[in-house]
């Protein structure tokens, strides 16, 4: 693929989709996009993108297909409209994140036409994909990822971690960590608050050392500030940590952290409406736990 433009197609372009799409086309990618509500994927068209109709119109005679789509039954259903009008070689990139088990399934059925699969979800938020600098871990085979690693370093650091399927484990193990950190800062924030101290000032003073992370920095700020915008969505985030805990009872796994964060996103959507909030809204959800507004 070095040396010629790369015909792609992007399926999927809300927040994440959206400038991921920018970015490959400020990379000289020759992109078609398509998304299920077009008025999305419509102002693509002023950077450069061919928006379709259909997911087959998207993926007829392009060399990469690109898939940002909510969840895998999602992407489940664009690929049975999708697959029959993908050129044998053509190779899938599932950015999305699902389960593991469902990207192992989605490449067999791609293998049986002649159709390549790697399974690469991201880390970053709307902030990494507007900037281009996602964590992008990559299942699936040697050859197949040598084939997308150009494609995929437009948007962000590739590295190939395992067969099918690693990919989206080792966005289950991101999310665990995420999920749990965002807790850890919500109660971190709320204890400086009410204790007195200067939150933004502690953050400061907590770069480069064993508590400092982006997590810490940007939700922390986000706590303090009231902003919960949505970036990573708080009902993507129980869909990731319940897919872990499903993953976890696969390989009989007990992960307590997991399972209690878990509860507290899902009283968060539940019962406080905060499924459409940025999961750094955990922070409200301590707040009512306190008895504080």
């Amino acid at each position: 693929m070095e040396g010629r433009m790369t015909s792609l197609a992007l399926l999927g372009t809300g927040l994440m989709g959206g400038p991921m799409a920018r970015n490959l086309l400020a990379a000289g990618h020759d992109l078609t996009v398509w998304n299920r509500s077009r008025d999305k994927a419509a102002p693509l068209a002023d950077a450069g993108a061919t928006v379709a109709d259909t997911p087959a119109e998207a993926v007829a005679g392009v060399d990469i297909v690109i898939s940002m789509l909510s969840d895998g039954p999602a992407s489940d259903a664009v690929q049975k409209d999708a697959i029959d009008a993908m050129a044998d070689g053509t190779i899938w990139v599932e950015m999305g994140s699902i389960k593991p088990e469902e990207a192992r399934a989605h490449a067999e059925r791609f293998a049986k036409r002649g159709i390549g699969y790697v399974d690469a979800p991201v880390s970053g938020g709307t902030k990494g994909a507007e900037a281009g600098t996602l964590a992008i871990m990559a299942g699936g085979e040697a050859d197949a990822f040598d084939r997308v690693r150009d494609v995929l370093s437009a948007m962000g650091r590739p590295v190939h971690v395992g067969p099918v399927g690693t990919g989206q484990l080792s966005k289950l193990a991101n999310q665990a960590i995420v999920g749990c950190a965002i807790g850890a800062v919500a109660e971190a924030m709320l204890l400086l608050q009410k204790g007195g101290a200067d939150p933004a000032a502690v953050r400061d003073a907590l770069k480069g050392g064993f508590a400092d992370s982006i997590v810490l920095q940007q939700h922390g700020a986000r706590m303090t500030e009231g902003d919960f915008a949505p970036g990573g969505l708080t009902k993507f985030q129980i869909k990731d940590l319940d897919n872990v805990l499903t993953e976890a009872a696969s390989l009989s796994l007990h992960l307590p952290t997991v399972e209690a964060i878990t509860d507290r996103f899902k009283r968060l959507r539940d019962e406080m409406d905060g499924g459409d909030m940025d999961h750094s809204a955990l922070f409200l959800e301590l707040k009512d736990r306190n008895g504080l507004t």
